[in-house]
């Protein structure tokens, strides 16, 4: 025990003082990648959309933001994307790749968020992930958020970003790294009802950026979000019983492997900036999770 304790916190050791580690599984490499109008449509703001080298690009102007839409429900897989986000001042825009039941229970929803709030000049995009669970419109809104910075510029290049849903887990991931993993503890606590893929680029100046402080300037307008790769899998919600998501790691019953976790401690150790649970501001009744 002695010696597993050590080689424990020497690996601790090593991966806050060394770059990115290798999370040792990369599930994203498991899946194939599929065409995106196969499986998505268009959900609002066509126009603001197109093709461009296998990429679906989106915009934000004054008229109007851009979203699409899953073609089926699902009640449990591996959904992704990679994303690159526009670079400059982008306060109050949101880009976005998330899981929601939102037209299905209006008022009475569930949401498993991936979303990157929009920054000014010199500083960094935040990468917010959220979850809800039967929680909105009724004036008692309970999110779940994390935020993150980034080790890496998102608006160089595109990067994976991913969620895994299962019967007993949530996990999100960039570049196959794991980032959070949310635990089903109770089933008050845990989304269990289908839910539609979606992406979107919105204005949500009112709370994006800084709490609000900082809004959508249109005079950087058009502001650009591509998307390609798109990776998804698990099971619809009419799927037999017996179905089963894939696993997020080497092994078949999920959860995370010793270096997975490691590389998701190295993550939150380094780049967390805000967790809802560790928030004195709020009322950790209502987050029994916590």
């Amino acid at each position: 025990m002695t010696i597993f304790l050590l080689t424990f916190f020497m690996l601790i050791a090593s991966y806050l003082t060394n770059g990115q580690p290798s999370p040792g599984f990369y599930p994203s490499s498991k899946i194939p990648t599929i065409p995106f109008n196969q499986f998505y449509r268009s959900l609002w703001g066509s126009q603001h959309q197109r093709f461009d080298q296998n990429s679906l690009v989106m915009w934000l102007d004054k008229s109007s933001g851009s979203g699409f839409k899953s073609q089926r429900p699902y009640r449990s897989g591996y959904f992704g994307t990679s994303m690159k986000l526009h670079p400059g001042y982008t306060a109050g825009v949101i880009s976005s790749f998330y899981l929601s039941n939102n037209e299905d229970h209006p008022g009475n929803h569930d949401e498993v968020d991936i979303e990157f709030l929009g920054t000014t000049f010199g500083k960094p995009y935040t990468l917010q992930t959220n979850v809800y669970i039967r929680g909105s419109g009724d004036g008692n809104l309970i999110g779940r958020e994390e935020k993150i910075h980034l080790w890496f510029d998102p608006t160089q290049g595109f990067h994976n970003y991913a969620i895994l849903w299962s019967p007993n887990e949530i996990i999100f991931f960039v570049d196959d790294v794991p980032i959070r993993r949310y635990p089903r503890k109770s089933d008050a606590t845990f989304p269990l009802r289908p839910m539609y893929v979606y992406g979107s680029i919105w204005d949500a100046s009112s709370w994006a950026t800084e709490n609000g402080r900082y809004k959508v300037d249109y005079r950087y307008q058009p502001f650009y979000v591509r998307y390609n790769n798109f990776k998804l899998e698990g099971c619809a919600a009419n799927s037999p019983p017996w179905c089963r998501p894939p696993s997020g790691s080497p092994a078949r019953t999920g959860g995370l492997s010793r270096q997975q976790f490691m590389a998701m401690l190295w993550v939150q150790k380094n780049y967390k900036v805000y967790d809802y649970c560790r928030d004195p501001k709020r009322d950790h009744t209502q987050t029994p999770e916590c």
